[in-house]
């Protein structure tokens, strides 16, 4: 039987028995920010086990993809290592909502193990809560397990709860006995040893208290049940395999892993421990990118490069020199698609996603591994590498922290973890040292003192943009004054206000209040708490009290270019994801009346093509002149019609949802124009990279859209003019005049090189014998980068044995180089004799041991650097 049909059989068992199927949630957990990845049956349901949430089914089934991998749940560094840990996983899960209880949820496990899946009684044991003597009864009584294959375990293993509070209940473990050859000894059974031989397949969780924060319990109204059992182990139980790699789900891709890398598993067992890697982790990779994670610097995008860059250096191990994994990943595609159709849809973008990833890593992964070799070489079994060479791998090559770990583990060493936390901090300081703070934190607590004591606003602004209201709060300098006179800077909270405060990306509103003896300047416009906008304002006349009456009007021109550039905001989402992919994702926003800036995910800058489908996608939704249609909705109704919502943000039950046509629709509290042709005209400005798998589009609308390409028309006609030609010929007049350039470039490129050949003959009289070794050193004129390395190459050959060392002045910088004769590089290291000489010239470098290259900034240093070569050489052919 194979996983898939385990599967199937798991949801048709449960479908059959009165429970709704559920379609496996994201890896990336909606309206839970506290999550990293899903990593549990239970996490969409969360708010239904709460009471937060009500579904229109009382039973249900799933199959859910789960990750874990990076806080607490955290299997990476196992990986490889053993028979059962994995990063991505699939975890078959039956759930009741204050319908049936332990009895049914006990009889349906046992039914589907031993009735569907034929598992053999007398080889099952099961674990219950010390205390839970309703659950053994059960499973003696109704089920006739034999006692002494029930096991009573303590709160550590046998109690669930969600947290510190709130629902919470005893467990019951199924377990199965895998014989005497898997036994770890003696010593063996259950909850005395993590071996093999008594292997858990479910989880039934009890649900039937509600702990307070007190920690006392107290009955639950309506008891639920919680289950999990993982697809890959039980598989691999059914299939008689001793470890989950050797189960149909896995085992199909080490056998793609063998067919690339011309090895078997088995046969080694460091090679087994990294196809198993490989395995496991494009699993995860697969999933993750498909589910709109890249690879990044920071959250899950960080745990995610952790993930495929530990892969890399396995498959590097294995002996792979190009990019492997998304190969590796193809398979993973075919296996998975019959359950995950979104790979087989996505397997393109899922492709160059990884392959771009694996170009980048592979660029500074061998430089590295170098530099790691050689530290280690320094040390002996059981000593620790100092943390500034895990920083430096970290800072500088891009190795995760867990993958220096992971090789330093395998030559018996340890990680000094304190010193790498020191270096890092210290990067952190330097990146805070130029901000001087704005005493936010006092602020906020103000905020927050003036909800304790019930100050709300609400908006009016979707409506109106003028209203009037009473001062509920003034603030001067932070902290509540009774009134303020002209000249002061105020915050001011007013019971309403049609001024929009910022959020959403969306800048907030500028305007005035008036009052009877006082006239305000609103200079911006705030939300720090949902219930709460404050003014920030300047008093130009008069004086402003609390409980004030006031006037508000909001800067019209100002709101309606706003909405302009939100509204086209949306349109260029939409337009992204149907020209780039699913896969585009906001990454975040900043809305003004002067312009639009929208950062989204995405693993390459845009080309030129791109960005003209995307104008043009806008610009023909902007024609279209959909009515721009606001409404509210409850949040999960919205999702399921297809709202764009921003993943990880947490959501009321009721959202505001704005949608143009069947274009675009999203959740969105800000403000917007009636209808899309008001927008005119967008014109993207640029597009750039701002992080690693994030870039930005900044755009204009309207008059300013309309300006920006009159000015372009300027500079094309002032081109045309400078080139003595018109905008119809200036491409081809442009394309003569490279022509030329590259014909010119090419001229003086061969005269050079007969000037370096003319100086060659002069030069090979310089030749002086150092500590024993022929040593030309001398600074060239008139010689170009290229041109120098060649004049080196060939002053090399003429030695025969020896060093050269070359350097020239080129654009205002300096360029050095060394060459050493092969026979010679394995005692004397170019690369350190450049990397010397560099830092007297301003620069740095490195390279090889036979040939390497610097450049500096203070040419007028050369000679100085030149000058020191014969001690440096000495010096070395002494230590060496």
């Amino acid at each position: 039987m194979t996983g898939n049909e385990i599967r199937q059989r798991f949801l048709k068992f449960f479908e059959e028995r009165g429970h709704t199927l559920v379609k496996s949630s994201q890896l990336i957990p909606h309206n839970d920010p506290t999550l990293l990845f899903t990593n549990a049956g239970m996490n969409q349901f969360k708010d239904v086990f709460l009471g937060n949430e009500k579904r229109d089914y009382v039973r249900a089934a799933t199959a859910q993809k789960c990750v874990r991998a990076g806080g607490k749940h955290n299997d990476l560094e196992n990986v490889g290592h053993t028979a059962r840990h994995h990063t991505f996983f699939e975890m078959l899960g039956n759930f009741s909502f204050g319908d049936y209880f332990k009895s049914d949820a006990i009889r349906f496990a046992w039914d589907f193990l031993t009735g569907e899946l034929g598992l053999p009684q007398e080889k099952l044991w099961v674990t219950v809560f010390r205390d839970d003597d309703e659950a053994y009864d059960l499973w003696a009584k109704m089920i006739g397990v034999p006692r002494e294959r029930i096991v009573r375990m303590g709160e550590k293993d046998n109690f669930w709860s969600m947290g510190d509070t709130g629902p919470c209940g005893p467990c019951s473990e199924i377990l199965i006995d895998q014989g005497q050859t898997m036994s770890c000894g003696d010593a063996c059974g259950i909850g005395q040893c993590d071996c093999d031989r008594y292997l858990e397949l479910w989880n039934l969780v009890f649900m039937q208290f509600n702990r307070d924060a007190t920690g006392a319990m107290t009955p639950l109204p309506k008891p639920s049940i919680d289950t999990g059992m993982g697809l890959e182990r039980i598989s691999a139980v059914v299939q008689g395999a001793k470890s989950n790699y050797d189960g149909d789900l896995l085992r199909g891709i080490i056998v793609e892993i063998e067919k690339l890398s011309g090895k078997s598993y088995g046969a080694d067992p460091r090679d087994d421990v990294s196809m198993r890697v490989m395995a496991d982790h494009s699993r995860a990779t697969a999933f993750l990118v498909s589910d709109g994670v890249l690879p990044s610097n920071e959250g899950r995008g960080y745990v995610l490069r952790r993930i495929m860059r530990r892969a890399m250096r396995h498959a590097r191990m294995l002996g792979f020199k190009e990019p492997v994994l998304h190969r590796v990943i193809g398979r993973v595609t075919e296996i998975m698609k019959e359950a995950y159709a979104e790979l087989a849809e996505r397997r393109a973008y899922v492709a160059k996603v990884v392959i771009n990833e694996e170009e980048r890593f592979l660029q500074t992964l061998d430089h590295g591994l170098a530099l790691l070799a050689e530290e280690i070489a320094k040390l002996k079994k059981g000593d620790v590498l100092n943390g500034e060479v895990a920083f430096r791998l970290y800072d500088t090559f891009g190795f995760p922290l867990d993958l220096t770990e992971d090789i330093i583990a395998a030559e018996g060493l340890t990680l000094d973890e304190q010193g790498f936390n020191r270096c890092m901090e210290m990067q952190r300081a330097k990146a805070r040292e130029h901000w001087k703070g704005s005493g936010e934190e006092a602020i906020e607590a103000i905020y927050k003192q003036l909800l304790q004591q019930g100050v709300r606003s609400c908006f009016s602004g979707y409506r109106r943009t003028c209203d009037s209201a009473r001062i509920v709060a003034l603030l001067k300098d932070g902290l509540p004054v009774a009134a303020a006179r002209s000249g002061d800077a105020v915050e001011i909270i007013t019971s309403c206000t049609p001024f929009y405060g910022e959020s959403g990306g969306q800048m907030g509103d500028r305007g005035t209040m008036t009052s009877p003896s006082a006239f305000i300047r609103v200079t911006d416009t705030r939300k720090p708490d949902p219930l709460l906008t404050v003014h920030q304002a300047r008093i130009e006349s008069g004086i402003l009290k609390k409980g004030d009456t006031v006037n508000l009007a909001v800067d019209e021109e100002a709101r309606c270019r706003t909405a302009l550039n939100h509204t086209a905001t949306h349109l260029l989402q939409a337009a992204l994801v149907r020209i780039l992919g699913e896969h585009v994702k906001q990454a975040g926003s900043l809305v003004t009346p002067e312009r639009l800036r929208f950062d989204f995910t995405h693993f390459s800058p845009l080309s030129h093509e791109e960005i003209i489908a995307v104008e043009r996608e806008v610009n023909a939704r902007i024609r279209a002149n959909y009515p721009v249609e606001v409404a509210e909705m409850e949040a999960d109704k919205a999702i399921e019609a297809g709202a764009t919502a921003l993943f990880g943000e947490k959501y009321g039950d009721e959202v505001r949802v704005v949608k143009m046509a069947d274009f675009s629709m999203e959740l969105c509290g800000g403000t917007h124009t009636d209808a899309s042709g008001n927008i005119g005209f967008f014109k993207i400005v640029q597009e750039t990279g701002i992080a690693a798998g994030v870039r930005r589009i900044e755009a204009v609308t309207g008059p300013k859209a309309v300006e920006i390409m009159q000015q372009q028309e300027e500079l094309l006609d002032a081109a045309a003019a400078m080139l003595k030609s018109d905008r119809q010929q200036l491409t081809t007049r442009l394309h003569k005049l490279l022509d030329r350039q590259k014909e010119l470039e090419r001229q003086i490129e061969k005269l050079q090189e007969k000037l370096a050949a003319d100086q060659a003959g002069e030069l090979l009289g310089q030749i002086r014998t150092v500590a024993g070794i022929k040593l030309l050193a001398a600074r060239l004129k008139g010689v170009e980068t290229k041109a120098l390395r060649e004049l080196a190459d060939r002053l090399r050959d003429k030695i025969g044995s020896g060093v050269v060392v070359l350097g020239c002045e080129s654009d205002g910088k300096a360029n050095l180089l060394v060459s050493v004769t092969k026979d010679l590089a394995g005692k004397i290291h170019a690369g350190n004799i450049v990397r010397e000489l560099a830092a007297k010239v301003g620069g740095k470098g490195g390279g090889r041991p036979d040939f390497a290259q610097a450049g500096g900034n203070r040419p007028e240093h050369l000679d100085v650097a030149l000058s020191e070569v014969d001690a440096f050489l000495t010096a070395t052919v002494k230590n060496a």
